[in-house]
């Protein structure tokens, strides 16, 4: 870890400093933000050339040393939400990382805390909610509707007017022809084809898409 007697210079503070933690570290910065640190709990120095603070205490203290803006970079969506209100509790504003080589309509409606990576194309008047990650190559067509802390793994392709509930999370090359509906906390299996509603708190996997079992723990 780095040495916390260093003076660390004011920025956006990312909490998590994973692999996907890296990637949202560059998309900050490819948009011209200053990341200060990376605070994790693993024994590691470096995020993408960014410093990595141990410990959630660290949240309250670069808070009153006068950082304001975070983004949370953890890929499990509930472990996503659930940091997200933490850093909302001590005071931090959620920014989003987007990178430039993503196409974003003009009347499309994104949250804060977002992520959506390159080669991503969110469509007219689509609304992606907060703390979404709609990961490489990902694409969400007119009128779709994401809920909060959703995973879009790469390759994933929304038709029209669907609508995909909270935490919910669609594997790698999913498809989902226009209309549908997902439930919240749903898990759609990679290479998936939604071709009727998926319910709440289910997995679901195959072409088309079937309900295999309830959510672990629901």
């Amino acid at each position: 870890m780095v040495d916390a007697r260093k003076e660390l210079r004011r920025g956006v503070v990312v909490v998590g400093a994973g692999g996907h933690a890296r990637v949202c570290v560059e998309l900050l910065q490819s948009s011209g933000a200053d990341v200060a640190c990376c605070i994790s709990s693993d024994p590691v120095t470096e995020c993408a050339g960014v410093p990595v603070l141990e410990g959630d205490e660290w949240l309250n203290r670069l808070r009153q040393s006068g950082c304001v803006e975070a983004f949370v970079a953890i890929g499990d969506n509930a472990t996503r939400a659930w940091l997200s209100e933490q850093v909302l509790d001590v005071g931090y504003q959620l920014v989003s990382a987007i990178s430039p080589a993503a196409t974003i309509s003009s009347s499309a409606a994104v949250g804060p805390g977002v992520a959506i990576m390159a080669g991503s194309v969110v469509n007219a008047e689509a609304t992606i909610a907060r703390g979404v990650i709609v990961n490489t190559g990902a694409t969400v067509d007119h009128n779709c509707r994401i809920g909060e802390f959703v995973h879009l793994a790469p390759g994933c392709h929304l038709a029209g007017t669907v609508t995909v509930g909270d935490r919910s999370c669609l594997g790698v090359g999913v498809s989902v022809i226009p209309d549908m509906n997902i439930g919240d906390d749903a898990t759609i299996g990679a290479g998936a084809v939604v071709v009727k509603d998926i319910p709440s708190q289910v997995i679901a996997v195959g072409v088309p898409a079937r309900v295999l079992s309830r959510t672990v723990g629901k």
